[in-house]
């Protein structure tokens, strides 16, 4: 079901599938238009999952505020909207950022929260110069898919999250998250893994595991290993009597 809500006067494009526990889904960019179909179709039987389309993107408002913190606050208006008091949150790639910032911002709302291909608080050259060499070399296989994110939700979004990163106490916040984790990144994404394994060691209920042969958009090449994970991970915050 396809709706819009309106945060303040600005109207955000959101869709409703699924029966169960709610969970909302994040996307990438910053600034990219929904494309977390074919996710939130693999666990619908689970859950109730929500995705967005956040300010500037897609079919939602261009408004000018791109920043993390409105975005993480748009977020809890649609939990809140839903009447949902706790909620499984996760996102793909800079989704999973955002799904990890929510669970710190409001953890009494969330039951878990897992990321795809994503989640990681450093703004390494390193880590910046080997993803550029291997797309240059390498190059990237998205499966068809062709990502575009708004110019100015990009700037806007990526300025915060590097100063959302640089908070003094932000290490001793992650690791003090209580709520079950689950990291899915892909064995050949040209984007280095590393980032996301300190995190997994670092949140005392975090599992990670990587899919053999996948890359960034593991859902269009991979889509049953994907699957599998996340369904285990929801079936065991959803059903934690069933083994």
């Amino acid at each position: 079901m396809d709706t819009y809500l309106t945060i303040q006067s600005t109207k955000l494009w959101v869709t409703v599938n699924g029966t169960g526990p709610v969970c909302i889904l994040c996307n990438g960019g910053p600034g990219c238009d929904d494309y977390l179909g074919p996710v939130s179709e693999m666990m619908e039987d689970l859950c109730t999952t929500i995705r967005f389309e956040p300010r500037g993107c897609g079919r939602s408002d261009y408004d000018g505020k791109y920043d993390l913190d409105t975005t993480l606050e748009d977020i809890d208006q649609i939990r809140n909207a839903l009447d949902a008091e706790e909620i499984l949150i996760g996102g793909h790639s800079h989704g999973s950022n955002l799904a990890m910032a929510y669970t710190l911002r409001y953890p009494e709302h969330v039951k878990g929260f897992f990321g795809i291909t994503g989640a990681r608080v450093v703004n390494d050259r390193e880590w910046s110069k080997v993803y550029k060499r291997n797309l240059q070399e390498v190059g990237e296989d998205l499966g068809g898919k062709v990502f575009q994110a708004d110019p100015d939700v990009n700037t806007i979004g990526n300025a915060s999250w590097r100063a959302f990163i640089q908070q003094d106490t932000l290490l001793r916040e992650i690791a003090g998250i209580q709520c079950p984790v689950a990291f899915i990144n892909a064995s050949h994404d040209i984007r280095p893994n590393w980032p996301t394994q300190q995190l997994a060691h670092l949140i005392p209920k975090a599992q990670y595991q990587e899919i053999a042969g996948a890359a960034h958009t593991i859902w269009l090449t991979h889509a049953d290993e994907l699957k599998e994970a996340l369904r285990t991970f929801i079936t065991r915050i959803v059903e934690p009597d069933i083994e």
